[in-house]
């Protein structure tokens, strides 16, 4: 690898999936003078976010990544959501098929999408520079409008614009002293029976997952959602354990209640199998008197889990100069610009996941190229017109996105044994689920919920 240079226009700080996209996006549009770092040795191999909606397709296309994308995923063209006994709503995601070429939601681990976006990058020959660690901020003493960048190694890199595409922990926001906080708005901010998460992939041994659909299950304490993962995942596996991996894959999740305690750093095949037996369908039960199925349903293999608090933050802005308030005069300071979780974060709910950051990164490549060839020419107040109206656009959208998650997990989120009035004997849940079954009746009702999980209406 050749060294870091000392200089470079654009730096982008993180090389998960939202900073490969910005590469890409600067790429595109004729621009080459950036350099990419990351903390790590390498991107992580396990699955995390595994859903991609249309609106990102679709950004992800303008970057000739798209078609590339799908060919290592599945296209989930139908949603279920029901009781653990029943269907309650079936929408069909092919109804966007007057809207884009992309009619389906996409399922395709995050470690697969950062591999053939990493892939990508490469074949341009960009080498992304691994391990450098971002440990300082200042500004540049000879030029007010640049910044030097500080390595944990002690090197220095001096650059025009910093990314910060380093996650939801990002460095960069916070030695820029940008703010980032929870938008308090009163929908979805109350404690709901989901707050508390697991996440995990299994295998399962057993004729109940056979021919499963991505399904969410609501119960009187928790929410439920399985995926069957795609082939390319069990093929990553077999790569990694240099071996065949026979089984099928599918990822779980599933409320925790709070009275349940502590959950468990890294949640067990036994901590798991209760939580199935507990809250999801009776066809994924290792129970014999609850599982229709001849046989009961076990785990075999987990080959990852994870625990979290479902919570959202956004950052104070995502465009600022460094250094600059009220002492500071326009245009002081080189350029500070956040996307993806070192922007925004926000429940799963909907599997937003990183379509929100890739669709910022994307976006990115546009303002920026233009904003560098606005200031070649036009004052530098004029020109950070363009990156304040980038930075405005991709806020407002995520405080939509944040929103939208935090109505779906309320809602979700119900509780059997609250009332939805004193004196109606009708829990909030027990409705939830009779508007759902009626709702689903109507045609131009599935529409809606995949158009609003889609991303087409906020790209």
């Amino acid at each position: 690898m050749s060294p870091l240079p000392d200089t470079t226009t654009v730096l982008i700080v993180g090389a998960g999936p939202t900073g490969l996209a910005a590469a890409l996006s600067l790429l595109q549009h004729g621009f080459r003078d950036f350099v990419i770092v990351d903390a790590v040795m390498q991107g992580e191999n396990t699955s995390r976010s595994i859903l991609v909606h249309a609106a990102t397709l679709e950004a992800l296309d303008t970057i000739g990544c798209g078609d590339d994308l799908v060919a290592q995923g599945t296209k989930a063209t139908r949603l279920v959501v029901g009781t653990r006994s029943e269907d309650l709503v079936k929408p069909s995601v092919e109804g966007l098929r007057r809207y884009t070429r992309h009619p389906y939601i996409l399922i395709v681990t995050q470690n697969l999408t950062e591999h053939v976006l990493g892939e990508k990058l490469a074949s341009f020959g960009v080498t992304v520079y691994r391990p450098v660690k971002v440990v300082g901020l200042k500004r540049n003493e000879a030029n007010s409008q640049l910044t030097n960048v500080t390595f944990e190694d002690g090197k220095v890199i001096t650059a025009k614009y910093v990314v910060g595409a380093d996650g939801a922990r990002s460095v960069v926001r916070t030695i820029a002293g940008i703010g980032f906080c929870d938008p308090k708005s009163g929908r979805g901010d109350d404690v709901t029976i989901i707050s508390r998460m697991i996440l995990a992939d299994v295998s399962f041994e057993g004729t109940g997952a056979e021919n499963f659909d991505f399904r969410g299950t609501m119960s009187p304490d928790s929410f439920f959602i399985c995926i069957p993962l795609p082939s390319s995942f069990k093929e990553s596996l077999a790569t990694n354990v240099q071996g065949t991996v026979p089984d099928t894959f599918y990822r779980i999740g599933c409320g925790v209640p709070l009275e349940d305690g502590e959950i468990p750093h890294s949640p067990p095949k036994e901590y798991l199998q209760q939580l199935i037996d507990r809250f999801g369908p009776y066809k994924l039960s290792s129970d014999p008197s609850t599982n229709p199925n001849s046989k009961p349903t076990y785990i075999k293999d987990v080959v990852w889990s994870t625990r979290f608090r479902t919570h959202s933050a956004i950052a104070d802005r995502e465009f600022t100069r460094l250094g600059s308030g009220e002492s500071s005069a326009p245009g002081e300071g080189g350029a500070i610009i956040l996307i993806g979780d070192a922007a925004h974060i926000h429940s799963p709910a909907g599997g937003q996941g990183m379509n929100l950051g890739l669709r910022d990164a994307v976006f990115l490549g546009d303002a920026l190229t233009k904003h560098i060839q606005a200031a070649e020419s036009k004052p530098l107040a004029e020109a950070d017109c363009i990156l304040s109206e980038f930075a405005a656009a991709r806020h407002a959208c995520a405080l939509e996105v944040i929103g939208f998650t935090k109505t779906l997990l309320s809602f979700l989120g119900m509780k059997y044994r609250e009332r939805l009035f004193w004196w109606l004997p009708i829990s909030c849940g027990k409705l939830r689920d009779w508007v759902l079954w009626l709702a689903g009746r109507f045609p131009f009702v599935q529409k809606e919920i995949v158009w609003e999980l889609s991303g087409l209406r906020r790209r």
